[in-house]
Protein backbone atom coordinates (compact mmCIF):
# COMPACT_ATOMS: atom_id res chain seq x y z
CA UNK A 1 0.00 0.00 0.00
CA UNK A 2 1.41 3.41 -0.93
CA UNK A 3 1.22 6.47 1.30
CA UNK A 4 -1.26 9.16 0.26
CA UNK A 5 0.22 12.01 -1.76
CA UNK A 6 1.08 15.13 0.21
CA UNK A 7 -1.11 18.10 -0.62
CA UNK A 8 0.96 21.26 -0.85
CA UNK A 9 0.40 24.77 -2.13
CA UNK A 10 3.18 27.37 -2.09
CA UNK A 11 3.04 31.09 -2.90
CA UNK A 12 4.77 31.58 -6.29
CA UNK A 13 7.34 34.02 -4.83
CA UNK A 14 8.35 31.40 -2.23
CA UNK A 15 8.36 28.28 -4.40
CA UNK A 16 11.98 27.63 -3.50
CA UNK A 17 13.77 24.37 -2.57
CA UNK A 18 14.77 25.90 0.77
CA UNK A 19 11.14 26.49 1.75
CA UNK A 20 10.08 23.05 0.52
CA UNK A 21 12.77 21.58 2.76
CA UNK A 22 11.57 23.63 5.75
CA UNK A 23 7.95 22.47 5.35
CA UNK A 24 8.78 18.79 4.76
CA UNK A 25 6.30 16.38 6.39
CA UNK A 26 6.35 15.79 10.18
CA UNK A 27 4.80 12.87 11.98
CA UNK A 28 2.02 13.51 12.72
CA UNK A 29 1.84 17.29 13.33
CA UNK A 30 4.23 20.09 14.20
CA UNK A 31 5.04 20.88 17.82
CA UNK A 32 5.14 24.48 19.10
CA UNK A 33 8.97 24.27 19.15
CA UNK A 34 9.08 23.06 15.53
CA UNK A 35 6.66 25.81 14.49
CA UNK A 36 8.83 28.43 16.25
CA UNK A 37 11.90 27.09 14.45
CA UNK A 38 9.97 27.22 11.15
CA UNK A 39 8.82 30.84 11.49
CA UNK A 40 12.25 31.90 12.73
CA UNK A 41 13.99 30.17 9.82
CA UNK A 42 11.58 31.55 7.22
CA UNK A 43 11.94 35.09 8.62
CA UNK A 44 15.74 34.82 8.54
CA UNK A 45 16.27 32.84 5.32
CA UNK A 46 13.65 34.68 3.22
CA UNK A 47 13.81 38.15 4.82
CA UNK A 48 14.56 40.06 1.60
CA UNK A 49 11.79 38.30 -0.32
CA UNK A 50 9.31 38.74 2.56
CA UNK A 51 10.05 42.49 2.74
CA UNK A 52 9.50 42.75 -1.03
CA UNK A 53 6.13 40.94 -0.81
CA UNK A 54 4.65 42.53 2.32
CA UNK A 55 1.96 45.17 1.83
CA UNK A 56 0.11 47.43 4.24
CA UNK A 57 -3.61 48.15 4.16
CA UNK A 58 -6.12 50.08 6.18
CA UNK A 59 -8.53 49.72 7.85
CA UNK A 60 -8.20 45.91 7.58
CA UNK A 61 -4.79 44.31 8.04
CA UNK A 62 -3.05 42.68 5.07
CA UNK A 63 -1.92 39.05 4.92
CA UNK A 64 -0.93 36.40 2.43
CA UNK A 65 -0.51 32.67 2.75
CA UNK A 66 3.04 31.57 2.00
CA UNK A 67 2.46 27.81 2.04
CA UNK A 68 0.08 25.11 3.21
CA UNK A 69 0.54 21.35 3.47
CA UNK A 70 -1.47 18.58 5.10
CA UNK A 71 0.35 19.38 8.36
CA UNK A 72 1.22 23.08 8.49
CA UNK A 73 0.22 26.49 7.15
CA UNK A 74 2.54 29.49 6.88
CA UNK A 75 1.48 33.17 6.64
CA UNK A 76 2.96 36.66 6.28
CA UNK A 77 0.98 39.39 8.09
CA UNK A 78 1.44 43.16 8.23
CA UNK A 79 0.48 45.56 11.01
CA UNK A 80 0.14 49.33 10.67
CA UNK A 81 0.39 51.28 13.95
CA UNK A 82 -2.82 50.68 15.89
CA UNK A 83 -3.86 47.54 13.98
CA UNK A 84 -4.49 44.28 15.80
CA UNK A 85 -6.64 41.22 16.15
CA UNK A 86 -9.67 40.55 18.27
CA UNK A 87 -9.04 38.13 21.15
CA UNK A 88 -9.09 34.66 19.57
CA UNK A 89 -7.85 31.09 19.77
CA UNK A 90 -6.68 28.89 16.92
CA UNK A 91 -9.32 26.18 17.20
CA UNK A 92 -7.00 23.66 18.80
CA UNK A 93 -4.05 24.23 16.47
CA UNK A 94 -0.57 24.86 17.85
CA UNK A 95 1.05 28.00 16.48
CA UNK A 96 4.00 30.32 16.28
CA UNK A 97 4.98 33.74 15.07
CA UNK A 98 8.24 35.58 14.46
CA UNK A 99 8.41 39.36 14.21
CA UNK A 100 10.02 40.18 10.86
CA UNK A 101 10.30 43.89 11.66
CA UNK A 102 8.71 46.34 14.08
CA UNK A 103 7.31 45.41 17.49
CA UNK A 104 4.13 43.54 18.42
CA UNK A 105 2.28 43.36 21.70
CA UNK A 106 0.60 40.10 22.64
CA UNK A 107 -1.96 39.69 25.39
CA UNK A 108 -2.64 36.00 26.00
CA UNK A 109 -4.27 33.48 28.26
CA UNK A 110 -4.44 29.74 28.67
CA UNK A 111 -7.77 28.33 29.92
CA UNK A 112 -8.24 28.98 33.66
CA UNK A 113 -4.98 30.92 33.70
CA UNK A 114 -4.15 34.58 34.24
CA UNK A 115 -4.12 37.13 31.43
CA UNK A 116 -0.54 38.02 30.56
CA UNK A 117 1.10 40.51 28.22
CA UNK A 118 4.39 40.34 26.35
CA UNK A 119 6.20 42.65 23.93
CA UNK A 120 7.82 40.95 20.92
CA UNK A 121 10.62 42.94 19.26
CA UNK A 122 12.06 42.41 15.78
CA UNK A 123 13.45 38.88 15.52
CA UNK A 124 11.48 37.54 18.50
CA UNK A 125 9.83 34.14 18.01
CA UNK A 126 7.23 32.38 20.10
CA UNK A 127 5.66 28.95 19.80
CA UNK A 128 2.46 28.09 21.64
CA UNK A 129 0.29 25.07 22.31
CA UNK A 130 -3.26 24.47 21.22
CA UNK A 131 -4.89 25.88 24.36
CA UNK A 132 -3.67 29.48 24.02
CA UNK A 133 -5.97 32.39 23.23
CA UNK A 134 -4.44 35.75 22.42
CA UNK A 135 -4.74 39.20 20.95
CA UNK A 136 -1.86 40.63 18.89
CA UNK A 137 -1.50 44.37 18.25
CA UNK A 138 0.93 46.90 16.89
CA UNK A 139 0.97 49.47 19.69
CA UNK A 140 4.07 51.19 18.32
CA UNK A 141 4.53 54.10 15.93
CA UNK A 142 6.14 52.13 13.07
CA UNK A 143 4.91 49.42 10.70
CA UNK A 144 5.42 45.79 11.66
CA UNK A 145 5.31 42.42 9.87
CA UNK A 146 5.36 38.87 11.14
CA UNK A 147 5.56 35.27 9.90
CA UNK A 148 2.99 32.84 11.40
CA UNK A 149 2.59 29.05 11.29
CA UNK A 150 -0.15 26.73 12.54
CA UNK A 151 -0.52 22.96 12.80
CA UNK A 152 -2.89 21.38 11.96
CA UNK A 153 -3.54 23.79 9.08
CA UNK A 154 -6.68 25.66 8.12
CA UNK A 155 -8.46 25.24 11.46
CA UNK A 156 -10.98 28.04 12.04
CA UNK A 157 -10.34 30.51 14.85
CA UNK A 158 -12.79 31.44 17.58
CA UNK A 159 -13.11 35.09 18.64
CA UNK A 160 -13.94 36.32 22.14
CA UNK A 161 -15.22 39.67 23.39
CA UNK A 162 -12.31 39.66 25.89
CA UNK A 163 -9.70 37.16 27.01
CA UNK A 164 -11.71 36.81 30.24
CA UNK A 165 -14.30 34.97 28.12
CA UNK A 166 -11.91 32.12 27.23
CA UNK A 167 -13.56 28.89 28.46
CA UNK A 168 -11.91 26.43 30.86
CA UNK A 169 -11.21 24.17 27.89
CA UNK A 170 -10.58 25.10 24.26
CA UNK A 171 -11.81 22.14 22.20
CA UNK A 172 -10.27 21.43 18.83
CA UNK A 173 -12.24 22.43 15.75
CA UNK A 174 -12.16 20.21 12.65
CA UNK A 175 -9.63 21.14 9.99
CA UNK A 176 -10.84 21.13 6.38
CA UNK A 177 -9.17 18.79 3.88
CA UNK A 178 -6.72 20.33 1.42
CA UNK A 179 -7.92 18.61 -1.73
CA UNK A 180 -8.31 21.16 -4.48
CA UNK A 181 -7.05 24.01 -2.29
CA UNK A 182 -5.77 27.08 -4.12
CA UNK A 183 -6.51 29.88 -1.69
CA UNK A 184 -3.26 31.83 -1.92
CA UNK A 185 -3.65 35.61 -1.94
CA UNK A 186 -1.55 38.46 -3.23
Amino acid sequence: MTAPALSKDVHPRFDHPGLHELIAPRDPLWTPRELRELTSSVAADFRTRLVEVVRFASPQRWWTQLAVTDEVELWLLSWLPGQGTAPHDHGGAAGSFTVLFGDLSETYRYPSGPIREHQHAEGASIGFGQGRAHQVRNLGQVKAASVHAYSPPLVPTREYATLRDVPDEIPALPAPRLAGFSGLAG
